[in-house]
């Protein structure tokens, strides 16, 4: 049963990132329209994640990074994609009813400039007591189909959780520093509380920045 991984998020100024890896028996057992998630609309992303999720021929397993993991100083960006993408694999395969000694290899969206770094860290990360044979290749969510349904799965669970976001503290937008919705959010938030909203990833450049405005911006006034 082989298994795709990809991640959603990596790049944003506000919420989590998540991973997810999709085993299935081949990837035949895949519903039609599988693509890179960039290339669905949020509804048919959706509609495709529930498939996923509601067939039973098919494993997913899902790994998310805090912003609050995202801050930490002892670690970065590469090291987290890396462990999200284990993560997500040891959830997809701890859960599959298969045996211990039955192959088991997969194809992850590297999220480094070397490929074959990528797969070695992420194949050393893995806490299974099994052989993994991974791969890494850029750009393998638009190639691969098991590791497409990967990126929707993960795309959906991001975009979720930003709803969630929303439902709480009203319109934050995707949580991408281009988005007006996102900018217009984290000004406001910040000039009413002199503080960043917690789920923000205050060592982005983008939500130091608009700290640092608002905090100028009182000095100004006295």
């Amino acid at each position: 049963m082989p298994f795709g991984v990809d991640e959603a998020g990596k790049g944003p100024a506000l919420g989590s990132m998540f991973a997810a890896a999709v085993r299935v028996p081949e990837a035949a057992a895949l519903p039609e329209g599988i693509a890179d998630s960039k290339r669905l609309a949020p509804e048919r992303r959706e509609e495709l994640a529930a498939t996923l999720y509601g067939d039973d021929r098919i494993v997913v397993g899902v790994a998310e990074v805090t912003p609050t993991l995202i801050d930490d100083p002892e670690t970065n960006m590469n090291s987290l994609a890396v462990r999200a993408h284990a993560e997500a694999i040891e959830g997809a395969i701890e859960t599959a009813d298969v045996s211990a000694d039955s192959p088991v290899s997969g194809l992850c969206d590297a999220c480094d400039t070397d490929a074959d770094r990528f797969a070695r860290r992420v194949a050393d990360a893995c806490g299974l007591e099994r052989d993994l044979d991974i791969a890494a290749e850029h750009g393998a969510d638009d190639t691969d189909p098991i590791v497409g349904a990967a990126s929707i799965v993960a795309k959906v669970e991001r975009d979720a959780s930003m709803a969630a976001l929303t439902d709480e503290y009203g319109p934050v937008g995707s949580g991408y520093p281009s988005d007006p919705t996102t900018r217009e959010f984290l000004e406001s938030y910040v000039a009413e509380r002199g503080e960043l909203p917690p789920f923000a990833r205050g060592s982005w450049s983008t939500c130091a920045d608009v700290l640092a405005d608002a905090e100028q911006t009182g000095l100004e006034q006295f």
